[in-house]
């Protein structure tokens, strides 16, 4: 009898203890919900003072272009006889790059010149005249033998040997001049009116660790309508400072800087309050006690606000309202950077710059 009755203690025992944790825990999460629920009622909720860096950009994309390109051809039907550069090869505007055979036209120009002496001679001025005309034309064919540098660069490709025989209008190589690159981009028209020639240019290359500074040389008075049904203005832009590693038609992404970038102070609009038409803030000290402060705002962002005077950054404020489920989105940022810049889908095309929203 005795065990039976020990056994039952037992059991109302552990009944007892495992009803007393529940309500335990039961009121753990309830002290838990009225603490949140009174730190909403009391409006507790806190928003930080923080500062940003906003850029008011132009997004742009493509790929860059040598200052000046040259395609290597040949003028005239011959046999190669002489190979003077190579892949590579830093040139000179007029150095001789590859020679074709001119054995008949310097025997045509020997042979003419000799006639024409015999002319001076003979002292027949109409003759000569005629005859220097036909020299001229014979002097401009043993010229069109020769493939020649029009301009100082650099080989970027040659493929032809001594013996080769070209065509006219083959083509056998490159020279580009990298002292400088272009792009043309995309601006779309509601972004036309914000460009100055000389505007900083920054650009991003995926080949290359770092940003390249450039600037904006030129757009045209006239815009175009894109394959996609987009009108839009293609601007030019250009890189003076060419880095090691960034070559002609690489590509970049980059931003067009409509106004230098600044440092704001910003903070949700719901830790704004006002006060017979002044904008104040409760700043939170140490304590906990709040300090009312009156604060010149203007509007950053849906969610957002600038603030022009009254803070540093960094101060803790009570909210003044509570946020608005509306769907909208917040700003977006990247580190402690706000990007508030015109952009669309399109490669190189932007987008509108959109202004902030009533406060």
């Amino acid at each position: 009898m005795k065990n039976i009755l020990k056994k039952f203690s037992r059991k109302q025992k552990f009944i007892a203890g495992s009803l007393l944790g529940v309500f335990l825990l039961l009121f753990i999460l309830w002290g838990i919900r009225w603490i949140l629920d009174s730190q909403a009622a009391s409006g507790q909720v806190t928003y930080k003072v923080r500062e940003e860096v906003y850029e008011n950009v132009i997004e742009i994309a493509g790929t860059v272009a040598a200052a000046k390109s040259q395609t290597l051809q040949s003028l005239n039907d011959g046999t190669v006889v002489g190979v003077y550069k190579k892949e590579g090869d830093s040139v000179k505007a007029g150095d001789l790059i590859v020679q074709l055979d001119d054995t008949e036209q310097q025997y045509n120009l020997a042979n003419l010149d000799y006639e024409i002496s015999v002319a001076r001679q003979n002292q027949t001025a109409g003759k000569i005249k005629l005859m220097e005309t036909q020299r001229k034309s014979l002097v401009q064919k043993i010229a069109n033998r020769k493939i020649v540098a029009t301009f100082d660069g650099i080989i970027a490709a040659l493929d032809v040997d001594a013996g080769d025989y070209l065509e006219a209008k083959d083509e056998i190589g490159t020279l580009v001049d990298t002292s400088y690159l272009t792009a043309e981009v995309e601006i779309a028209e509601t972004d036309v009116s914000k460009l100055v020639i000389g505007q900083k240019v920054n650009f991003t290359f995926p080949a290359y660790d770092g940003t390249v500074e450039g600037y904006l040389v030129s757009y045209p008075a006239i815009g175009e309508v894109t394959s996609r049904g987009a009108t839009v203005v293609n601007a030019k832009v250009r890189i003076d400072d060419v880095p090691d590693g960034v070559l002609p038609n690489f590509s970049f992404t980059g931003k067009i800087f409509i106004t230098d970038p600044e440092k704001k102070l910003v903070v949700e609009r719901y830790a704004v309050g006002h006060d017979q038409g002044k904008a104040f803030v409760e700043v939170i000290g140490r304590g906990g006690n709040t300090e009312k402060v009156y604060v010149d705002v203007v509007p950053y962002t849906a969610d957002y606000v600038n603030v022009i005077s009254g803070l540093e950054g960094g101060e803790i404020l009570k909210a003044q309202s509570s946020s608005e489920k509306s769907g909208r989105m917040r700003m977006q940022t990247k580190g402690k950077s706000s990007n508030n810049s015109s952009k669309n889908n399109n490669p190189g095309g932007m987008g509108s710059f959109g202004g902030p929203p009533p406060f």
